[in-house]
């Protein structure tokens, strides 16, 4: 019959290939993964982003015999002092000694430091140790003196990292 359509079942079957563009970002994709992969490692040593300097292109006038010898470089200026009464102090027992937090509590603030606080510590440490911020390790290097201790460690969660924390086992004469 004319003007009248057939509707025959379809059983041509095809495949859809995506266009260009998202083609292009799959693969966009794909190499990102692989170069974060690949430079995901750790940070390079401090030696290696070193940069040295090329010399100039300018010749530089050699000294003759008249010049002026070298003055030797200047030492230093010495480091400043520890100054004790600013930092904050918490000391902790880990030992079954009873007092032992007080006891070098009462040491530190006789020694001038500013002792904020002394208890009892639940967990292990092997041996008595001066526990310091990155900003305060020359402060802790001084307490570990002044208290006769000799381990020092970062401080780790959840010590305070606005203060030096004394973690005492009972093994400080």
């Amino acid at each position: 019959m004319p003007g009248r359509r057939v509707d025959r079942a379809r059983d041509e079957r095809g495949v859809a290939f995506p266009s260009p563009l998202v083609m292009l970002s799959i693969v966009a994709v794909a190499m990102a993964g692989l170069a974060f992969l690949v430079t995901s490692g750790d940070e390079p040593a401090d030696e290696a982003r070193v940069v040295t300097s090329t010399p100039s292109a300018t010749p530089t006038p050699e000294r003759t015999q008249e010049s002026k010898p070298r003055r030797s470089p200047k030492p230093s200026p010495s480091p400043t002092p520890v100054e004790r009464g600013d930092v904050f102090v918490e000391v902790y027992n880990n030992s079954g000694i009873t007092g032992l937090a007080a006891g070098f509590s009462e040491t530190a603030t006789a020694a001038g430091w500013q002792v904020v606080g002394s208890d009892n510590w639940v967990g292990t440490i092997p041996s008595s140790t001066v526990y310091y911020p990155p900003r305060l390790e020359r402060e802790a290097e001084t307490l570990a003196r002044d208290l006769g201790i000799s381990r020092l460690m970062p401080a780790v969660a959840p010590m305070r990292f606005d203060r030096l924390t004394v973690i005492l086992t009972g093994d400080v004469t």
